[in-house]
C-alpha cells in the first residue's frame, strides 16, 4: 500500500476519533500532539552541575554616540564601566532572549530598533546562543537549554553586580527578557539581591517559556519579588509560554494563548500548530517593542478570565497601561486587546 494511501485512510479514521470523544479546536491545542512532545521533555534544573558559561557574549550599545562593543561576559563589567564618557546616570536595558535567539536573528534586531532613538539610556543584549541553540535537535537541544538556565542566569546577575560596585545602581536597571529568557531573570534577580541586598528596578517577562517550568518550583520560575517590580505578559499561554500568574502584575495580551493573525490549523498540533504556537509566543515581543514608542501604551483591564473580559464585564475595572510605559503601580491578573495598534 503507497504511503498516500495509509494517509488518506488514517486521516478519516483520526477525524471519527477526535469527533467522538469531542475534541475542539481548543482542546486539540491543549492535548494535541504538540502538547504532548513539550510534555515529554526531560526537565532538569539541577544547581550542582557547575556548568560553564564562559562563552556568553554581550554587546553594548550607545545609539546617542554610536558605539556597540561586545566582550565575553567575565570581562563585560569592567569593560563597560571603562568604556570612555560612561554616564553612569543613564538607564541601562538589558534584553534575555529566549532557547535559539542569536545576536543576529530578527528579535533582537526588533529590540535594538526599539531603543536606537530611546534617550538617555544604554542597551545591553545578551547573547547565549553556545548553550541555548538547537544544534543536537529541537528536543535534545532545548533539554540542554533547560539545564543552562540557572547557570546563565548567575553569570549575568554577577555582571551586573559588577557594574553595581562600578557606581551603576539598580534603579536605573531594567532587565526584559523572553520565553527561556524571563526564566533566566528570576536567577538574575534573585542572586543580585542576595548579593548587593538591593532589587533590580523592574523585569519583564515576556511570555516566559512554559515546558518544563510550568510544573516546576516556583524557585526556578520568574516570579513577583525577585525585582522591585515584575510584569509578566502572556501571549501562548499553555504552549511555548507558561498559564502560571507569577508577577506583581500579570497580562494576557488577546486571549493570553493565541493571537491575532498567527493561525491555527483546522487540526492544530498536527498540521501548522508548531507554526502557530511560534508565531503566538513571539507576539509578545512585538507587541512590547512597539509599545517603547507609543507613551500611551495599551489599555487594560483587570480582569479573572478572557470570557468575561471580552463579554465586556470588566470594562468598569481597574484600568492599567499595559507595556514599556505600565508606570508600575498595577497589580493582579489584566486582559487587553492589541487590535487598532500599529505592532509593526
Amino acid at each position: 500500500m503507497s504511503p498516500n494511501i495509509q494517509i488518506k485512510m488514517k486521516f478519516p479514521s483520526l477525524c471519527v476519533f477526535l469527533i467522538c470523544f469531542g475534541f475542539t479546536r481548543a482542546a486539540l491545542e491543549k492535548y494535541g500532539p504538540l502538547s504532548f512532545a513539550l510534555k515529554m521533555v526531560k526537565c532538569e534544573h539541577s544547581r550542582d552541575l557547575n556548568l560553564d558559561v564562559s562563552g556568553i557574549d554581550v554587546y553594548f550599545y550607545d545609539f546617542q554616540n554610536g558605539i556597540t562593543e561586545s566582550f565575553p561576559i567575565n570581562e563585560a563589567a569592567d569593560r563597560i564601566l571603562a568604556l570612555q564618557d560612561l554616564d553612569k546616570v543613564k538607564k541601562f536595558f538589558m534584553f534575555v532572549g529566549g532557547f535559539k535567539s542569536h545576536i543576529n536573528k530578527n528579535t533582537e534586531e526588533r529590540v535594538r530598533n526599539a531603543f536606537r532613538e530611546f534617550p538617555n539610556s544604554y542597551l545591553i543584549i545578551i547573547d547565549h546562543s553556545a548553550y541555548t541553540n538547537d544544534r543536537q535537535g529541537k528536543k535534545k537541544s532545548y533539554e540542554r537549554s533547560v539545564k543552562y538556565v540557572y547557570y546563565i542566569g548567575k553569570q549575568l546577575a554577577q555582571m551586573l553586580v559588577g557594574l553595581h560596585e562600578g557606581g551603576i545602581s539598580p534603579k536605573t536597571i531594567h532587565c526584559i527578557g523572553h520565553s527561556l529568557g524571563s526564566q533566566m531573570l528570576a536567577h538574575v534577580g534573585e542572586i543580585f539581591f542576595e548579593t548587593t541586598g538591593e532589587k533590580i528596578a523592574r523585569i519583564t517577562a515576556l511570555d516566559p517559556a512554559g515546558p518544563c517550568f510550568s510544573n516546576s518550583l516556583i524557585q526556578e520560575q520568574i516570579r513577583a519579588g525577585v525585582a522591585d517590580y515584575v510584569e509578566v505578559y502572556h501571549c501562548n499561554a499553555g504552549g511555548l509560554g507558561t498559564t502560571s500568574v507569577l508577577g506583581d502584575v500579570d497580562f494576557f495580551v488577546n486571549k493570553g494563548g493565541s493571537q491575532p493573525n498567527c493561525g491555527t490549523a483546522l487540526i492544530p498540533g498536527i498540521i501548522d500548530s508548531s507554526f502557530s504556537a511560534k508565531c503566538n509566543h513571539k507576539t509578545c515581543v512585538t507587541m512590547w517593542t512597539a509599545s517603547v514608542t507609543n507613551p500611551e501604551g495599551y489599555t487594560a483591564y483587570k480582569c479573572d478570565k478572557y470570557k468575561y473580559f471580552k463579554g465586556g464585564m470588566c470594562s468598569l475595572n481597574d484600568r492599567a497601561i499595559a507595556g514599556f510605559w505600565n508606570p508600575g503601580n498595577a497589580t493582579g491578573v489584566y486582559y487587553f486587546s492589541t487590535e487598532g495598534y500599529d505592532l509593526s
